[in-house]
């Protein structure tokens, strides 16, 4: 069985900015088709062990990656997350490994912290002045341009990770 594959394809000839912005709606969508009719406890499960990623810990990841880049690093904010350590001054804290402890976790709220971020994402992606606005961390910048790129590529070495996941999960694949 495979998915049903409701993402909008990015245009072939565009300028930049529509491109790398469409690409990585993209790679948005193909996660949230991953995750797309599986119950909380799939979304829960460790199914390809010995590692301990789980879709949820993909989603709740995404989320910190989306927050973290465009609103700290781009948009100059110190927001963390609902998953970020107790005890912690700095999003970055939050990691992949934090994302698999995803065993108490509330789904909707990830689900819904995730959507918020990629919302609050492309604001501040369409408010830029150019791809060349630049965000830190510490004293290392960075353009809207990488950022993108690098959210394009972060997507798309996790949604294979979501393939195996899920294919694993129920059998269903899709591209």
């Amino acid at each position: 069985m495979t998915l049903p594959d409701r993402r909008i394809q990015p245009p072939c000839t565009a300028d930049e900015r529509t491109t790398l912005t469409a690409m990585l709606d993209f790679q948005r969508d193909t996660l949230a088709m991953k995750c797309e009719g599986l119950t909380p406890e799939q979304l829960k499960e460790r199914a390809v062990r010995p590692s301990g990623l789980s879709l949820l810990g993909l989603v709740r990841h995404a989320a910190e990656v989306e927050r973290g880049w465009f609103r700290n690093v781009i948009n100059g904010e110190s927001s963390r997350s609902p998953w970020t350590p107790a005890g912690s001054t700095d999003w970055s804290d939050f990691d992949i490994d934090d994302a698999d402890d995803a065993d108490d976790a509330d789904v909707d709220e990830a689900f819904a912290v995730w959507r918020e971020e990629c919302r609050r994402a492309r604001a501040i992606v369409e408010a830029a002045d150019s791809l060349d606005v630049t965000g830190h961390i510490d004293e290392e910048a960075f353009s809207l341009r990488y950022v993108l790129a690098h959210m394009i590529e972060e997507y798309a070495r996790h949604n294979g990770h979501a393939d195996m996941l899920r294919e694993r999960i129920d059998g269903v694949t899709g591209e």
